[in-house]
């Protein structure tokens, strides 16, 4: 591509990336943090591109008004004009670069959900302590949250309380389900769920993907995920409600 289409192409990714760090669509593939990297880096690109742009002109106007400043790559190849200088005409199909610019401003992906899910290892690890718990019944906890003080703090921390915590709903191939959360070290790229497995007063039907407010209390009951025999913990469910699927899908609160 010549640099006019470099600086087009450079545009649209500047403008791109800051349509999505102005707007909640970022965090269908970053952390909710680093925004305003992604914003700096957005403006960055469309200054490039508006240099190159100028640079462009201003080469052009010279090349006019003087032939002889003209820079090397303005001479025809071989040394020789043959009287039909046509340039090298760039190939078309580089455009299509562009088409997925076009469809991340035109249409939002919808963010990882039960099919990732089951097809990745659970990444619940120990938490380094156990915060006493909020005021209030039911307590609202991170589904990461309740599934650490279960699975590795035996529900101890947890006593009798009823808690309340939000996912999305997975189905595994024997009909289990599970509430899960995908969890963010930086970016959508390297994502892992957090399973918390249901038993209870559920509905009786449970759509993939959905998002639920279950209510409940700490279950014994746990189970190994098959694909790396992580622990999954369960909650036994009191409640459960469909919500709609919140601004930022990912839960950051595993690694902090």
């Amino acid at each position: 591509m010549n640099r006019q289409a470099q600086a087009a192409v450079l545009f649209l990714v500047g403008g791109a990336m800051l349509h999505a760090g102005t707007t909640s669509l970022y965090l269908r593939y970053v952390k909710a943090g680093l925004q305003p990297l992604l914003l700096a880096a957005g403006a960055v690109l469309i200054v490039a591109a508006l240099a190159t742009v100028r640079y462009e002109l201003r080469r052009s106007r010279t090349a006019r008004r003087r032939p002889d400043r003209a820079e090397p790559h303005d001479v025809v190849l071989g040394g020789h004009d043959d009287g039909h200088s046509h340039g090298h005409r760039e190939p078309r199909i580089a455009w299509l670069l562009v088409l997925p610019l076009f469809a991340l401003i035109l249409v939002a992906p919808p963010a990882l959900g039960s099919y990732s899910a089951l097809r990745a290892g659970t990444a619940l690890q120990p938490p380094l302590a156990y915060p006493a718990l909020p005021s209030g019944d039911p307590v609202p906890l991170s589904l990461v949250d309740y599934a650490g003080r279960a699975a590795y703090g035996h529900g101890h921390s947890l006593g009798n309380r009823t808690v309340e915590i939000t996912g999305f709903v997975a189905l595994d191939h024997g009909g289990t389900p599970y509430l899960v959360r995908m969890a963010l070290n930086c970016c959508a790229a390297d994502a892992q769920p957090v399973k918390v497995g249901l038993t209870g007063k559920l509905p009786p039907v449970l759509q993939p993907d959905s998002w639920l407010r279950v209510t409940g209390t700490y279950s014994a009951r746990r189970a190994e995920d098959p694909v790396n025999g992580g622990v999954i913990p369960f909650l036994d469910v009191v409640e459960a409600t469909p919500v709609p699927t919140p601004k930022d899908p990912y839960d950051e609160s595993w690694n902090q």
